[in-house]
């Protein structure tokens, strides 16, 4: 079987390969992404390339956008398609402790710290924008050796000859990867819903720290995108609960502060860890998003990360002639390095210092949420860092 020549394959057409496919346009290269799901279940349009056979199922969990995130999809046309829900303010606090900080959009200068929306609603408006490059559903990569790319779908086998190939799948799948260099299991489980309160949110997010993990309350068309950390047995147990007694657990975990939780929709469960690195660099090769990096939900920033790395591989790929060169993939690394590095110790951090009920650790918190509800410029420097990453905007 002959091997296509592309300059670049992307392998994996969720929110971050398809927008790296974008990012690419009027690159001069040409791309092709392969998606192992049907056209139908993304939301692609019928007339991109798709193998029959797929189960058409969606996914409900909604994306914490930072305003970075939108700066850079306003970049790829694909903005205005997207019903998303501003993030103005977002309220940090702890169970059990004293100490809570209110960060305000307008303690950095912008409209909005971020943006709520749903995961198909981004996939199927990211997959609308007008696209150079071949896109191929219902294609899973199944074969890399660092110089060919095995494709299998419903029809058959495909195999490319790309300069470049970029995982942005979010998980191996037997197809030549090395494993993460680095990996612990944080022993929590997030349990996602979608639910209301009899009050309206105004544009707030509630970041709220427990014992158990974060409990985070995300502003969503008329009510909240719930993410709830919790141990596994815990979650299990939370997932299992018919909708009154798990509003009333909700209520016991939150508190008052949004008077009673009235709705919630069915519960999902996801467990989490954190894995980042490959033991041994596969040549002519690059991870993104998921693929590189699985961070905790904790202060939304696995998504946003992840786009960046997309946006900056476009940009030094639209410099380069040889995409796949040993000295493009490490020059690529080293871009990525600071921010990637930055955003997996602060959300690990978070985790380790929220995450337990030791009495001296519980007024430390209180005295840092304390400080930063009253210095501004803590405030500022904390927000940032959660927008634009390390570095400023890419």
């Amino acid at each position: 079987m002959d091997a296509e020549p592309v300059d670049i394959l992307i392998a994996g057409g969720g929110p971050v390969g398809t927008a790296l496919a974008l990012a690419l346009q009027d690159s001069g290269h040409s791309v092709v992404l392969t998606e192992a799901r049907s056209a139908e279940t993304c939301g692609a349009h019928s007339g991109e390339s798709a193998a029959a056979g797929a189960v058409k199922t969606g996914d409900a969990r909604a994306i914490a956008l930072s305003y970075s995130s939108r700066l850079v999809l306003e970049r790829l046309n694909a903005w205005s398609q997207l019903a998303a829900t501003p993030i103005e303010t977002i309220h940090v606090s702890q169970r059990g402790g004293f100490g809570r900080t209110l960060i305000r959009a307008g303690d950095v200068g912008v409209p909005a710290l971020g943006y709520v929306v749903g995961y198909d609603t981004l996939q199927r408006g990211l997959l609308a924008t007008p696209c150079a490059g071949r896109r191929i559903f219902g294609a899973k990569l199944t074969g890399f050796d660092g110089c060919t790319a095995v494709v299998r779908t419903q029809d058959g086998e495909l195999a490319f000859a790309p300069q470049l190939t970029v995982f942005a799948d979010g998980a191996r799948v037997g197809d030549g990867r090395a494993a993460p260099a680095h990996s612990k299991d944080y022993h929590q489980t997030a349990v996602v819903a979608s639910v209301t309160t009899g009050q309206a949110h105004h544009g707030r997010a509630w970041e709220r720290f427990t014992p158990e993990g974060p409990l985070a309350l995300l502003p969503f068309a008329d009510g909240y995108s719930l993410v709830w950390t919790a141990g596994p047995e815990r979650a299990a147990i939370l997932c299992a609960l018919d909708t009154p007694a798990f509003l009333a657990e909700l209520h016991a975990a939150f508190g008052d502060r949004l008077g009673a939780f009235t709705g919630a929709s069915a519960r999902a469960a996801f467990p989490l860890a954190l894995r980042y690195g490959q033991d041994v660099e596969v040549p002519r090769s690059i991870c993104i998003g998921n693929a590189a990096q699985t961070l905790h939900p904790v202060a939304g920033q696995g998504f946003n990360l992840g786009l960046r790395d997309a946006w900056e591989l476009a940009r030094l790929a639209r410099d380069s002639r040889g995409p796949g060169s040993d000295e493009f993939c490490a020059h690529y690394r080293r871009a990525r390095a600071l921010d990637r590095g930055a955003g997996i110790r602060f959300t690990d951090s978070l985790v380790g210092i929220f995450s337990n009920a030791n009495p001296l650790l519980c007024l430390g918190r209180g005295a840092g949420l304390l400080a930063l509800d009253l210095l501004p410029i803590a405030r500022s420097f904390v927000a940032r860092r959660m927008i634009f990453g390390a570095r400023a905007l890419p």
